[in-house]
Protein backbone atom coordinates (compact mmCIF):
# COMPACT_ATOMS: atom_id res chain seq x y z
CA UNK A 1 0.00 0.00 0.00
CA UNK A 2 2.88 2.54 0.67
CA UNK A 3 5.41 1.39 -1.64
CA UNK A 4 4.98 4.64 -3.81
CA UNK A 5 5.86 7.44 -2.04
CA UNK A 6 3.77 10.49 -2.00
CA UNK A 7 5.19 14.01 -3.25
CA UNK A 8 3.52 16.67 -1.63
CA UNK A 9 3.87 20.42 -3.54
CA UNK A 10 3.73 23.59 -1.47
CA UNK A 11 0.04 24.57 -2.39
CA UNK A 12 -0.78 20.86 -0.86
CA UNK A 13 -1.50 19.18 -4.26
CA UNK A 14 -0.38 16.12 -4.74
CA UNK A 15 1.42 13.47 -7.20
CA UNK A 16 2.00 9.86 -6.69
CA UNK A 17 5.49 8.82 -8.28
CA UNK A 18 8.44 6.01 -7.21
CA UNK A 19 10.42 7.22 -4.92
CA UNK A 20 13.66 7.19 -6.57
CA UNK A 21 11.62 9.35 -8.86
CA UNK A 22 11.32 11.75 -6.26
CA UNK A 23 14.84 12.75 -5.78
CA UNK A 24 15.20 13.78 -9.56
CA UNK A 25 12.06 16.04 -9.37
CA UNK A 26 12.79 17.57 -5.70
CA UNK A 27 15.91 19.51 -6.85
CA UNK A 28 13.71 22.01 -8.83
CA UNK A 29 10.39 21.50 -6.56
CA UNK A 30 9.28 24.35 -4.00
CA UNK A 31 10.18 21.67 -1.16
CA UNK A 32 13.76 21.85 -2.29
CA UNK A 33 13.62 25.52 -1.14
CA UNK A 34 13.69 24.29 2.25
CA UNK A 35 16.83 23.14 2.26
CA UNK A 36 19.87 25.47 3.03
CA UNK A 37 23.00 25.28 1.95
CA UNK A 38 24.65 27.44 4.75
CA UNK A 39 26.62 25.02 6.45
CA UNK A 40 27.65 22.97 3.45
CA UNK A 41 30.23 25.01 2.75
CA UNK A 42 33.42 24.91 6.01
CA UNK A 43 36.62 26.16 6.48
CA UNK A 44 39.50 24.09 6.76
CA UNK A 45 39.98 24.56 10.45
CA UNK A 46 36.09 24.22 11.08
CA UNK A 47 36.12 20.74 8.99
CA UNK A 48 38.71 19.35 11.12
CA UNK A 49 36.65 20.14 14.16
CA UNK A 50 33.30 18.83 13.14
CA UNK A 51 31.90 15.60 14.79
CA UNK A 52 29.56 13.29 12.68
CA UNK A 53 26.81 12.06 15.15
CA UNK A 54 23.95 9.95 14.39
CA UNK A 55 20.89 9.70 15.82
CA UNK A 56 18.79 6.67 15.99
CA UNK A 57 14.42 6.56 16.15
CA UNK A 58 13.06 8.93 18.12
CA UNK A 59 9.06 8.43 17.73
CA UNK A 60 7.55 11.64 18.78
CA UNK A 61 9.66 12.04 21.95
CA UNK A 62 10.25 15.21 21.99
CA UNK A 63 11.53 15.24 26.14
CA UNK A 64 14.35 12.76 25.03
CA UNK A 65 15.41 14.89 21.72
CA UNK A 66 15.53 18.06 23.90
CA UNK A 67 18.05 16.17 26.20
CA UNK A 68 20.21 14.52 23.75
CA UNK A 69 20.78 17.90 21.98
CA UNK A 70 21.31 19.91 25.17
CA UNK A 71 24.36 17.14 25.61
CA UNK A 72 25.57 16.63 22.89
CA UNK A 73 25.81 20.86 22.67
CA UNK A 74 26.03 20.68 18.80
CA UNK A 75 28.30 23.92 17.06
CA UNK A 76 27.36 24.69 13.87
CA UNK A 77 30.48 22.91 12.04
CA UNK A 78 28.92 19.75 13.38
CA UNK A 79 27.02 17.12 11.37
CA UNK A 80 24.28 15.28 13.05
CA UNK A 81 22.82 12.70 10.83
CA UNK A 82 19.00 11.65 11.86
CA UNK A 83 17.93 8.39 10.95
CA UNK A 84 14.31 8.28 10.29
CA UNK A 85 10.81 7.45 12.12
CA UNK A 86 10.49 10.76 14.08
CA UNK A 87 6.51 10.46 14.55
CA UNK A 88 3.73 8.29 15.46
CA UNK A 89 4.02 6.34 18.81
CA UNK A 90 5.11 8.61 21.27
CA UNK A 91 3.22 12.10 22.37
CA UNK A 92 4.50 14.69 20.70
CA UNK A 93 5.59 13.84 17.12
CA UNK A 94 4.64 17.55 16.09
CA UNK A 95 6.74 18.97 18.86
CA UNK A 96 9.85 16.54 17.05
CA UNK A 97 9.56 18.02 13.66
CA UNK A 98 9.49 21.37 15.01
CA UNK A 99 12.50 20.70 17.09
CA UNK A 100 14.18 19.25 13.79
CA UNK A 101 13.45 22.32 11.62
CA UNK A 102 14.74 24.40 14.28
CA UNK A 103 17.70 22.76 14.54
CA UNK A 104 18.61 22.95 11.05
CA UNK A 105 19.31 26.93 11.92
CA UNK A 106 21.79 26.18 14.30
CA UNK A 107 23.69 23.00 12.53
CA UNK A 108 23.96 20.93 9.43
CA UNK A 109 21.62 17.99 10.00
CA UNK A 110 20.80 15.37 7.62
CA UNK A 111 17.59 13.99 8.43
CA UNK A 112 16.50 10.61 6.62
CA UNK A 113 13.27 9.15 5.61
CA UNK A 114 11.90 6.49 7.62
CA UNK A 115 8.66 4.20 7.17
CA UNK A 116 6.30 6.14 9.30
CA UNK A 117 7.02 9.04 7.58
CA UNK A 118 5.74 7.51 4.48
CA UNK A 119 2.93 6.20 6.22
CA UNK A 120 2.66 9.98 7.62
CA UNK A 121 3.16 12.25 4.58
CA UNK A 122 0.81 9.28 2.20
CA UNK A 123 -2.26 9.82 4.95
CA UNK A 124 -2.07 13.95 5.01
CA UNK A 125 -2.21 13.57 1.15
CA UNK A 126 -5.44 11.76 1.69
CA UNK A 127 -4.96 7.69 1.89
CA UNK A 128 -7.07 6.06 4.56
CA UNK A 129 -6.11 6.52 8.29
CA UNK A 130 -7.57 3.35 9.61
CA UNK A 131 -3.64 1.42 9.51
CA UNK A 132 -2.04 4.35 10.46
CA UNK A 133 -3.83 4.73 13.46
CA UNK A 134 -3.21 1.37 14.41
CA UNK A 135 0.45 1.77 14.24
CA UNK A 136 1.21 4.91 15.98
CA UNK A 137 -0.66 7.59 14.27
CA UNK A 138 -3.48 7.85 16.74
CA UNK A 139 -0.96 9.93 19.17
CA UNK A 140 0.65 11.67 16.04
CA UNK A 141 -2.93 12.53 14.96
CA UNK A 142 -3.13 13.88 18.99
CA UNK A 143 -0.22 16.05 18.52
CA UNK A 144 -1.82 17.85 15.95
CA UNK A 145 -5.11 18.60 17.84
CA UNK A 146 -7.10 15.60 16.44
CA UNK A 147 -6.68 16.88 12.44
CA UNK A 148 -4.88 16.04 9.86
CA UNK A 149 -5.65 19.60 8.00
CA UNK A 150 -3.75 21.18 11.30
CA UNK A 151 -0.40 19.40 9.95
CA UNK A 152 1.25 22.76 9.15
CA UNK A 153 2.75 23.60 5.55
CA UNK A 154 6.04 23.43 6.79
CA UNK A 155 6.20 20.10 8.31
CA UNK A 156 4.85 18.63 5.22
CA UNK A 157 8.23 20.13 3.07
CA UNK A 158 10.11 19.02 5.93
CA UNK A 159 8.55 15.49 5.38
CA UNK A 160 8.63 15.89 1.30
CA UNK A 161 12.85 17.14 1.78
CA UNK A 162 13.84 13.46 3.42
CA UNK A 163 16.56 11.74 1.77
CA UNK A 164 16.17 8.50 1.56
CA UNK A 165 19.90 7.47 2.66
CA UNK A 166 23.28 9.73 3.03
CA UNK A 167 26.74 9.16 2.62
CA UNK A 168 30.53 9.65 3.75
CA UNK A 169 33.53 8.72 2.94
CA UNK A 170 33.53 6.55 5.97
CA UNK A 171 30.50 4.90 6.51
CA UNK A 172 26.96 4.99 5.15
CA UNK A 173 23.29 5.97 7.22
CA UNK A 174 20.36 4.28 5.85
CA UNK A 175 17.04 3.21 7.97
CA UNK A 176 16.48 0.03 7.59
CA UNK A 177 18.51 -2.28 5.88
CA UNK A 178 20.81 -3.00 2.88
CA UNK A 179 21.75 -5.44 0.22
CA UNK A 180 25.43 -5.38 0.90
CA UNK A 181 26.47 -6.06 -3.17
CA UNK A 182 24.24 -3.11 -4.08
CA UNK A 183 25.37 0.52 -4.30
CA UNK A 184 22.68 2.85 -2.30
CA UNK A 185 21.54 4.08 -5.26
CA UNK A 186 20.29 1.03 -6.75
CA UNK A 187 18.96 -0.85 -3.02
CA UNK A 188 15.14 -1.27 -2.95
CA UNK A 189 12.56 0.91 -1.21
CA UNK A 190 11.60 -2.40 0.94
CA UNK A 191 15.68 -2.94 1.89
CA UNK A 192 15.87 1.35 2.86
CA UNK A 193 12.87 1.61 4.76
CA UNK A 194 10.78 -1.53 5.95
CA UNK A 195 12.76 -4.80 6.38
CA UNK A 196 14.13 -5.22 9.52
CA UNK A 197 17.10 -6.83 10.72
CA UNK A 198 16.58 -10.71 10.63
CA UNK A 199 18.27 -13.82 12.00
CA UNK A 200 21.03 -12.96 9.44
CA UNK A 201 22.32 -9.75 9.32
CA UNK A 202 23.35 -8.46 6.44
CA UNK A 203 27.30 -8.90 5.51
CA UNK A 204 29.64 -6.07 5.29
CA UNK A 205 28.77 -3.59 2.18
CA UNK A 206 30.92 -3.97 -0.62
CA UNK A 207 32.61 -0.24 -0.39
CA UNK A 208 33.97 -1.26 2.93
CA UNK A 209 32.25 1.51 4.74
CA UNK A 210 30.95 1.20 8.12
CA UNK A 211 26.95 1.45 8.21
CA UNK A 212 24.85 2.87 10.68
CA UNK A 213 20.95 2.12 10.45
CA UNK A 214 18.01 1.98 13.22
CA UNK A 215 14.13 0.91 12.12
CA UNK A 216 14.45 -2.54 13.92
CA UNK A 217 14.20 -2.03 17.91
CA UNK A 218 16.55 -3.16 20.97
CA UNK A 219 14.43 -3.80 22.85
CA UNK A 220 16.89 -4.27 24.91
CA UNK A 221 18.04 -0.77 25.30
CA UNK A 222 22.15 -1.64 24.04
CA UNK A 223 23.42 -0.35 21.24
CA UNK A 224 23.81 -2.97 18.24
CA UNK A 225 27.82 -3.64 17.52
CA UNK A 226 27.62 -5.51 14.53
CA UNK A 227 31.05 -5.15 13.61
CA UNK A 228 30.44 -3.38 10.03
CA UNK A 229 27.29 -2.28 11.30
CA UNK A 230 25.76 -0.81 14.23
CA UNK A 231 22.35 -0.59 14.88
CA UNK A 232 20.98 2.79 17.05
CA UNK A 233 17.08 2.38 17.34
CA UNK A 234 17.48 1.98 20.77
CA UNK A 235 13.27 1.49 21.78
CA UNK A 236 12.97 4.54 23.20
CA UNK A 237 9.28 5.17 23.02
CA UNK A 238 8.85 1.48 24.42
CA UNK A 239 11.02 2.07 27.58
CA UNK A 240 14.65 1.85 26.08
CA UNK A 241 16.79 4.68 24.83
CA UNK A 242 17.15 7.75 22.21
CA UNK A 243 20.69 6.78 21.26
CA UNK A 244 23.58 9.19 19.41
CA UNK A 245 26.69 8.12 18.18
CA UNK A 246 29.89 10.28 17.59
CA UNK A 247 31.14 8.38 14.63
CA UNK A 248 34.86 9.53 14.72
CA UNK A 249 35.49 8.76 18.48
CA UNK A 250 32.54 6.59 19.15
CA UNK A 251 31.31 8.23 22.01
CA UNK A 252 27.64 7.56 23.28
CA UNK A 253 24.90 9.49 24.69
CA UNK A 254 21.38 8.03 25.50
CA UNK A 255 18.93 9.22 27.39
CA UNK A 256 15.08 7.94 27.94
CA UNK A 257 11.72 9.14 26.87
CA UNK A 258 11.45 11.12 30.19
CA UNK A 259 15.00 13.07 29.51
CA UNK A 260 17.18 11.40 31.67
CA UNK A 261 20.62 10.74 30.60
CA UNK A 262 21.66 7.15 31.39
CA UNK A 263 22.86 5.98 34.62
CA UNK A 264 24.37 2.20 33.90
CA UNK A 265 28.17 1.93 34.79
CA UNK A 266 27.85 -1.76 33.88
CA UNK A 267 27.04 -0.54 30.56
CA UNK A 268 29.83 1.92 30.57
CA UNK A 269 32.36 -0.63 31.83
CA UNK A 270 31.20 -3.29 29.46
CA UNK A 271 31.77 -0.75 26.42
CA UNK A 272 35.10 0.29 27.33
CA UNK A 273 36.49 -3.19 28.09
CA UNK A 274 34.87 -4.46 24.83
CA UNK A 275 35.04 -1.48 22.30
CA UNK A 276 37.96 0.63 23.74
CA UNK A 277 37.78 3.67 22.16
CA UNK A 278 33.26 3.67 23.17
CA UNK A 279 32.55 6.22 25.34
CA UNK A 280 29.47 6.68 27.08
CA UNK A 281 27.66 10.16 28.46
CA UNK A 282 26.66 9.28 32.02
CA UNK A 283 25.42 10.88 35.09
CA UNK A 284 26.57 10.81 38.63
CA UNK A 285 23.14 8.79 40.57
CA UNK A 286 21.66 5.80 41.11
CA UNK A 287 21.41 3.11 39.09
CA UNK A 288 17.38 3.44 37.79
CA UNK A 289 15.43 1.76 34.80
CA UNK A 290 14.30 3.66 32.09
CA UNK A 291 10.70 5.18 32.58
Amino acid sequence: MWNNVVFFLCDRSVCSVPFFELQEVEAGSPCARTRTDKFNHTNSQSASLMRTITIGDIHGCSKALDRLIGEIKPREYDRLIFLGDYVDRGPDSKGVIERLLDLRKRCNTICLLGNHEIIFRSVVAGFPVESWLAIGGLQTLASYGGALKNVPLDHIEFLCGLRPYFETDQALFIHANYDANLPLSEQSEQKLFWEHLGASIPGPHYSGKHVYLGHTPRTCGEVGHFGHLTCVDTFCVGGGWLTAIEVESGEIWQVSQTGRLRQNWRFVELLRKKFGAFRVRTLLGPRTAPR
